[in-house]
């Protein structure tokens, strides 16, 4: 076994309905999907906490500097490499941890072996889409989807732990477009200046069918983006 997974999570605000947990009890579950479609892939424990400074007009929300998310990636891989592994599969299931995975592979490769490859995920618009996708195929509901404590997130929560979900807490937050403008003023203003309760898109309608479908689309979208990068191993 020479191919390990890492993913990243967040302890943040999910809305009323939802727990601080939810992006790492994501990574969890999309970590082993995705180790299983590889095969022969070793998960490692989701790193829990994130770059979340603009979830912090929430109270309980944690954060890390984005050189302190970086330098945990490469003390991780730096392990890894010196177990033997060739490749490292890094993804968030936090879109505040985009930025940081956006441009870690040649600052990872300047700290590390050379024969570790470190393949970073770091594309928020297509998991939005699959999100979407999944969202429209299942519930008729794509414009539901708005990538915090929405739809989709509330409905893998009931697929990964329905136990957390407080459904009769749900409630639309911002429902307008997320476009570049909007995210670029949710990681400068933070999410609460566009939110006031702290929710991106809207949950209601959200089941545990709509879930797992958005589970199996997104650990497809990454085990693909993965294997499109692998080199031969010698």
């Amino acid at each position: 076994m020479r191919t390990a997974v890492l993913p990243l999570g967040a302890t943040e605000q999910h809305g009323a309905h939802l727990p601080m947990s939810v992006d790492s009890d994501h990574a969890d579950r999309l970590g082993v999907l995705v180790a299983e479609r590889l095969g022969d892939a070793l998960v490692l424990p989701t790193v829990r906490i994130g770059c979340s400074s603009h979830h912090l007009g929430f109270a309980g929300t944690l954060s890390l500097r984005a050189e302190t998310l970086e330098a945990i990636c490469a003390d991780c891989c730096a392990s890894l490499a010196a177990h033997g592994f060739r490749r490292v599969l890094i993804f968030s299931a936090h879109i505040g941890n985009y930025p940081v995975l956006s441009d870690i592979e040649p600052k990872l490769a300047a700290r590390l072996p050379s024969d570790l490859d470190v393949i970073a995920f770091a594309d928020s618009a297509a998991v939005l889409r699959a999100w979407r996708d999944a969202a429209q195929r299942v519930a008729g509901l794509a414009d539901h989807v708005g990538g915090h404590a929405d739809i989709a997130e509330s409905s893998i929560m009931l697929a990964v732990r329905p136990d957390a979900v407080r459904d009769d807490r749900a409630a639309a937050g911002f429902t307008g477009s997320m476009d570049d403008a909007l995210l670029a003023r949710v990681f400068t203003d933070g999410v609460k200046a566009v939110s006031p309760d702290g929710v991106l898109g809207d949950p209601r309608g959200m089941s545990s069918e709509l879930g797992f479908a958005c589970l199996t689309a997104v650990a497809d979208l990454l085990t693909e983006h993965a294997k499109a990068r692998y080199r031969p191993l010698t």
